[in-house]
């Protein structure tokens, strides 16, 4: 088919590339043309004793070589060569139904060298001219000898004397061929073509590169003509070393078993290729050609121009693999050989070099908008699915969900998969950081196809863009007569941040239990919070006056961070109260609830000399601390009460008549302030109501007067009232005798004044019941309202 075969003859070798786009799912074979057996299967015993190489370039497309000195090979006058092969190619391994395709090379050479040496990946081969003087003048140890050895050589029969550090071995052509080697002469020349490695051959270290070397004399004896030809070859076999960046392959100058006379030696032509074809300047390719006495040196750039770089997969880890195709060919003089050129094939390819993959963050975060490149690679690297947030996806699932995945071209010639996904996608994590930043998470996993193997490599990567798109809230605060209210915005509530009343998280079970009236609306949460509510701090206190202030945290859901504290600060105008503070001190407002008014300010505490700090007419205001003043404390329950009292003694006046003539009625007021024993810390007082027992500090005043504690009088007067069993008021009920009746049953009370003044008047105004002594307790249930 066309541009199924590509031949060419560089120097002295046959070259052939088989296209490989044109084999793929094929098997495929070659035969070597013989002009008088016919086609000969190519195997590697074959190769290596024929002179032919079957190899694949960097690029994975079959190489075919052969020297032009090759078995099957058509010499006219070692001028015109030609090679007939056979291509067969079927679409089964057996090679069945193999179509055959039959491809003749043809290669002209003149310019022989005296002596030539070829060093392929698989024989080794030397030829020389049979016109050059047998013996040099300075006998080394093997051509000595091998000098006893010729009265035995066969006449007119080519014999190989072989040298090695176990002995000498005289052996004929046919009985080399069945050891690996390959003899013959042509025209004007004697070949030798060995094995590398052979039972025959020696390792020998030139200039710190390991040579193989197989040390021979071919003789041949016909009448008065001894013909003894020096068929020694030696090759390197290693000579190569890496870096991260680069190859370096290193020959030898001066292979002193191949220059007998090395005072003689003069280097005359070096030249390099890559891939069959010489290159004149290779510097241009960023290629290091250098030589001295001793080396010659070629330095390749891993990656560079003419060689290939191949994904591959080690041990669960991406790396690449650089091969390159590489030949030298040296050309020196010397006293013995005239010129020899000397060429050596090598293919090197480095070993694993492994490259984690990178993940760059491009991200926009102007745009809301992640961009990561996964990179670098080579171009036969493909991206097969991806995983966000461990969900998977196809590319075609994932370019469906409007995750954007594209290809784009790096630098020296890699690529890059670029991903695109909005912040706000489902599959983005997100968590609240700092004060008003939102850290946006991008969990990846690759899943990428390796070279032609197509093998599957799993990379994961983490990407993170922090940005301040979070607007914390700002609470506003007003005050009425009674409350202080927080409008708070509800935005982020309970996702972001909580509200926090001290230490504790204040939801609506704590706002209603501590007072609170909470309320919402589309946009804030309002609280109403009372004066005398729990967590109001009472920054100061003073006559007729409160300032007090109500302070809420903003605190992160996860961290407990407090962010900021939401506050409202009012004064309150405010007659009677009391206020339990922390630290134990009490303050308290007293109204005067007497008629007549009395003298507020000879009211005093238990302790006589603890006097109102400030009073008017109707108020006294008294400031002390549980530790003084009289102030008793007891226990009760999970409480520590604390109680005093405010009173004041009345005056009386002497007189005549029975009756007791006062100008003041009686006037006692007892203050009890309750903490909790198991709290360290106390957030507020509470409003006197004796029907609660709010679990900090509260207080509540008692007032304490007789029956007679209401009455317009200045005097005190004799009333009497009793209840009576039924309407007839002829049987009574007993004084202190429980009495039990039903809603809405009629009670018979009678009230008398036994005073005979003749300017009294009875009047019933308002008549109640209580369930205890105390007329201020509650519950209680009214009889008579105004009269």
């Amino acid at each position: 088919p066309p541009g199924f075969v590509q031949s060419s003859c560089h120097s002295r070798i046959f070259w052939m590339k088989l296209n490989k786009l044109l084999l793929q799912g094929k098997f495929f074979q070659l035969e070597i043309n013989d002009p008088y057996a016919g086609p000969v299967l190519l195997d590697e015993k074959l190769a290596s004793r024929c002179g032919y190489v079957l190899s694949e370039d960097v690029w994975g497309n079959p190489v075919f070589r052969a020297s032009v000195l090759g078995c099957h090979v058509a010499n006219e006058a070692d001028e015109l060569f030609s090679l007939i092969v056979n291509i067969k190619v079927s679409s089964f391994s057996s090679m069945r139904a193999a179509v055959t395709y039959t491809y003749p090379m043809y290669c002209s050479y003149s310019s022989w060298a005296s002596r030539e040496i070829v060093c392929e990946e698989n024989y080794m081969e030397v030829s020389v001219k049979t016109d050059v003087p047998a013996v040099s003048n300075d006998y080394t140890v093997a051509w000595m000898s091998a000098l006893p050895e010729i009265q035995n050589v066969a006449y007119q029969q080519w014999q190989l004397m072989f040298v090695s550090p176990s002995g000498r071995k005289r052996i004929t052509v046919s009985d080399a061929a069945k050891l690996g080697y390959s003899f013959n002469n042509t025209l004007s020349r004697v070949y030798l073509r060995a094995p590398y490695h052979s039972n025959e051959s020696d390792v020998s270290v030139v200039s710190g590169v390991n040579m193989n070397m197989v040390t021979s004399t071919s003789m041949y004896r016909q009448r008065w003509l001894l013909l003894l030809i020096d068929t020694t070859v030696s090759c390197p076999v290693d000579g190569i070393s890496f870096t991260d960046t680069t190859i370096t392959w290193t020959v030898p100058s001066l292979v002193p078993t191949l220059v007998v006379q090395e005072s003689t030696f003069l280097s005359k032509n070096i030249l390099m290729g890559v891939d069959g074809q010489v290159i004149v300047n290779p510097e241009e390719k960023n290629y290091l050609l250098e030589h001295n006495k001793t080396h010659i040196g070629i330095t390749i750039p891993i990656g560079a121009e003419g060689g290939k770089l191949k994904s591959s997969i080690s041990g669960g880890v991406y790396g690449v693999i650089y091969s390159i195709d590489l030949f030298l060919e040296h050309t020196w003089t010397d006293a013995d050989w005239q010129t020899t050129k000397y060429t050596v094939i090598k293919s090197i390819t480095t070993p694993f070099m492994p490259q984690v993959p990178t993940v760059i963050n491009n991200t926009l975060p102007e745009e809301r908008l992640f961009n990561v490149a996964f990179g670098h690679f080579l171009p036969d690297v493909s991206l097969v699915a991806i995983a966000i947030g461990n969900v998977p996806f196809t590319l075609r699932e994932a370019q469906h969900h409007t995750f954007k995945i594209y290809e784009a071209p790096f630098s020296n010639r890699t690529k890059g998969f670029i991903l695109e996904v909005s912040f706000d996608d489902p599959y983005v994590l997100k968590e609240y950081v700092n004060r008003n930043e939102t850290k946006y998470t991008l969990l990846i996993n690759y899943t990428i196809s390796v070279g032609a193997e197509m093998t599957l490599y799993y990379h994961s990567a983490e990407v993170e863009c922090v940005i301040a798109d979070i607007e914390l809230p700002e609470a506003v605060g007003s005050c009425d007569e009674e409350n202080l209210y927080l409008a708070i915005p509800t935005f982020g509530l309970h996702q972001y941040w909580n509200l926090y009343l001290g230490n504790k998280l204040l939801n609506r079970r704590v706002a209603v239990t501590n007072g609170y009236l909470p309320a919402t609306n589309s946009t804030h949460l309002i609280l109403q919070i009372p004066l005398f509510a729990v967590g109001v701090i009472y920054e100061e206190v003073s006559f007729q006056k409160i300032k007090a202030r109500f302070d809420v945290a903003l605190r992160k859901v996860r961290t407990m961070e407090t962010l900021q504290t939401f506050s409202v600060t009012c004064s309150f105008n405010s007659s009677t109260f009391i206020i339990c503070h922390p630290d134990g001190t009490i303050m308290v407002s007293a109204q005067m609830k007497t008629v007549p008014a009395i003298d507020m300010s000879k009211t005093k505490l238990r302790d006589n000399s603890c006097k109102p700090r400030e009073y008017n007419e109707g108020h006294a205001f008294f400031k002390f601390h549980v530790t003084t003043c009289g102030t008793s404390v007891k226990f009760e329950g999970d409480h520590i009460i604390y109680e005093n009292e405010i009173s004041y003694e009345k005056e009386t006046l002497s007189g005549q008549s029975i009756a007791t003539i006062t100008r003041d009625p009686d006037y006692r007021l007892t203050v009890l302030c309750y903490y909790r024993a198991k709290e360290t810390l106390v957030l507020g007082a509470f409003a006197s109501n004796p029907s609660t027992s709010p679990p900090f500090g509260s207080g509540t005043m008692v007032p304490r007067s007789n029956l007679a504690a209401y009455r317009r009088v200045r005097q005190a007067l004799n009333v009497f009232s009793r209840v009576s069993k039924d309407e007839s008021f002829v049987e009574f009920y007993e004084p202190n005798m429980a009495i039990f009746k039903r809603p809405g049953e009629t009670v018979f009370l009678e009230v008398e004044l036994k005073d005979k003044s003749l300017h009294a008047e009875l009047y019933l105004e308002h008549c109640w019941v209580t369930g205890s002594p105390d007329l201020n307790s509650t519950p209680s249930w009214n009889i008579t309202v105004d009269g």
